[in-house]
């Protein structure tokens, strides 16, 4: 089982790190990092009846960090909103194949979600269903045949930071499904059980109530040891 690593907890918030491949919500009877808090939250402040928590935002299966659950419907909104004008800033580390000509820069491209498929492709700017995606990129550190590198995206679109890094020949290290050919973390049985070198590392917000900014890290986990 599972246990939940609290990051930051008070009567509105409930931060916590979110290990790959756990999911960040499923149906009932699958496991979640939203049951998992939930269960956290009716123990601790022993409440017999349903457990409310809202999910503002979500990590991919294969990634690990950073996460936000809201505890009451108002800050709820308040937080909700903040993800949807992007005010929330998104700090995530990736360890990619290969190493980048600039140490700095910004990446633009038009995205769009493969018809029936868990996946995104290219897409022709303006096109049909396509989304503009941008991403700020640091190199923090070059290895032999893969580098660390810092992203900060200014857009939410689904995969985009895998996809982005994937189309410029410099795919996050364990992504398959984007052309990775460096094996990270343990071997998994299932795809849906392998995890990828992609982690949410900071999450910065405003608090929904006293309006402090809120700054809150992940520690890199344990998969990224060896590397």
């Amino acid at each position: 089982m599972t246990t939940l690593k609290v990051l930051y907890e008070d009567h509105h918030l409930l931060v916590v790190d979110k290990p790959a491949p756990l999911l960040t919500q499923a149906p009932a009877g699958v496991p979640s990092l939203e049951a998992l808090a939930k269960d956290y939250i009716k123990e601790k402040y022993a409440k017999p009846a349903g457990v409310y928590l809202a999910v503002p935002h979500r990590l991919d299966r294969p990634v690990s960090g950073v996460v936000c659950f809201v505890r009451n419907s108002k800050a709820a909104t308040r937080v909700h909103d903040q993800f949807h004008d992007r005010s929330v800033g998104k700090t995530y580390w990736a360890m990619i194949e290969g190493s980048l000509t600039e140490a700095s820069g910004v990446w633009e491209d038009w995205i769009a979600k493969v018809p029936g498929e868990a996946r995104a492709m290219q897409a022709e700017p303006h096109g049909p269903d396509a989304k503009h995606a941008t991403l700020e990129y640091a190199v923090l550190k070059q290895a032999e045949n893969h580098t660390l590198i810092e992203l900060r995206p200014r857009t939410g679109r689904m995969h985009q930071l895998r996809v982005q890094c994937a189309w410029r020949g410099h795919p996050v290290l364990g992504d398959t499904l984007y052309g990775s050919t460096i094996p990270f973390g343990e071997p998994a049985t299932t795809p849906r059980d392998a995890v990828i070198a992609l982690h949410a590392r900071k999450l910065e917000f405003t608090h929904p109530f006293n309006g402090k900014l809120l700054s809150i890290e992940a520690p890199l986990p344990e998969t990224w040891d060896s590397f």
